[in-house]
């Protein structure tokens, strides 16, 4: 305790770091009023009754901060900029050109890396605006709209996605943590007081075991999340000495850590918008007036809603990314090139080929933990929806793993500020 009131009190002393987290908190109360302007012509009680029934838009909200329940002018949210991210992440592995500005531009090569994401997501938001338009209007939920209205309210949705995105932006230049992590995680908080209302009003005393088992997996999911996070293998590096003249540098020892998730939460941001994207085309395919498309979409719609393979695909999905990005973001071959060349090496390994794969075969193992881990998180909410049959377990799992992997994100971060002020 004394500890944390230390800490707080160095956060406050830190004039730059207090504008930093003010300018955080007024980007986020921007987005929050921009979330409540909804486009026109929306039937509000067709849209609740909509989003009662409909967990692929449950999952949507997630990702809109929660302007899709409301479809307001950032319905879209960020969702078009983290496919787009996705696209041009998957790009690497076809063009090694561009796995090289990655890995070795430095800010130079993230920075355009980040910009063809920026120019990417601007067509994205454009169609998936078109299709919500279109699903949205043959449920009744958007109503009495022209063609030229239509394509005014595509083209403000749409501006509005690029304008979060703008926010995300502005919150990794000026202010702290990651800009879209922020975005999605406002969103999610803003939504708790209306979820813990609406359990109070339904409240029903024979449900007590099923609300007890979900705080207790709340806990264990929050628990597991921080381990796996903070948890990392250090792998002993010494440097050679070197005689220069008459003094001897090198001979110490440190040690190159290895986490056992590197990849964050984005595996279950990239699964999500995966598993969302087919869903969204599926939905707009089932209007077109065309026999046959309309028996594929039915055919794949039925296959995508059974909840079992629903989740193998999001475990599969969430496994996968999380070795995906781990190989993007650490690189064995780069780092056993680093340590070559500055006169490193890790006791018993030779240098070269063989330091490198044996960082890579220690990145595997420890990656491997780490993507079952999320995987089985991501799937755990599913399984206790189909057994005690409350639908918003599934959304709140998910929310909770980003709600808590963007809090110890944020953490890090500040710690990180005042570390370098008490330098």
């Amino acid at each position: 305790m004394d500890n944390l009131l230390q800490k707080i009190k160095l956060v406050l002393a830190d004039r730059g770091l207090v504008r930093r987290i003010m300018f955080v908190l007024g980007i986020l109360a921007i987005f929050r009023a921009t979330a409540a302007i909804p486009i026109p012509s929306v039937d509000q009680a067709a849209l609740a009754q909509f989003f009662t029934n409909n967990q692929f838009f449950g999952l949507l909200n997630i990702f809109s901060g929660g302007g899709m329940s409301n479809l307001s002018i950032v319905m879209l949210g960020v969702s078009p900029f983290i496919t787009g991210s996705i696209i041009i992440q998957l790009l690497t592995l076809v063009f090694p050109q561009l796995k090289d500005m990655y890995q070795e531009q430095g800010e130079a090569g993230r920075r355009k890396m980040s910009q063809y994401s920026r120019l990417l997501a601007v067509p994205l938001a454009v169609f998936q605006g078109f299709g919500l338009h279109v699903i949205l209007s043959q449920q009744g939920i958007i109503n009495n709209l022209t063609w030229f209205d239509q394509a005014l309210s595509i083209l403000v949705v749409t501006a509005g996605s690029i304008f979060l995105m703008w926010l995300g932006e502005l919150i990794n230049e000026y202010g702290i943590g990651n800009g879209v992590s922020m975005i999605i995680f406002a969103g999610i908080v803003s939504s708790l007081p209306g979820s813990l209302s609406q359990l109070v009003t339904t409240y029903d005393a024979s449900m007590i075991p099923t609300y007890i088992g979900f705080i207790v997996l709340a806990i264990v999911i929050i628990g597991g999340v921080v381990i796996i996070t903070e948890g990392e293998r250090p792998i002993p590096v010494t440097y050679a000495k070197r005689v220069r003249g008459m003094k001897v540098y090198g001979g110490t020892s440190t040690y190159l850590p290895i986490r056992v998730n590197n990849a964050g939460v984005m595996p279950i941001i990239f699964a999500l918008s995966i598993l969302l994207f087919p869903q969204m085309i599926v939905n707009f395919l089932a209007r077109v007036q065309n026999l046959a498309v309309q028996d594929i979409s039915r055919v794949i719609t039925s296959f995508l809603e059974n909840a079992w393979i629903y989740g193998l695909f999001y475990f599969i999905l969430v496994f996968g990314f999380t070795y995906f990005y781990s190989a993007v973001t650490f690189d064995p071959h780069q780092i056993a090139g680093n340590l070559q060349k500055g006169g490193a090496f890790i006791p018993g390994v030779r240098p070269g080929d063989p330091t490198e794969m044996y960082i890579g075969r220690m990145l595997s193992r420890l990656t491997f933990f780490g993507a079952l881990f999320l995987g089985v998180v991501a799937l755990l909410p599913l399984v206790m929806q189909e057994i005690t049959g409350i639908q918003t377990l599934a959304i709140g799992g998910t929310s909770l793993l980003i709600v808590v992997s963007v809090i110890l994100d944020l953490i890090k971060k500040i710690d990180a500020q005042v570390t370098m002020r008490e330098y």
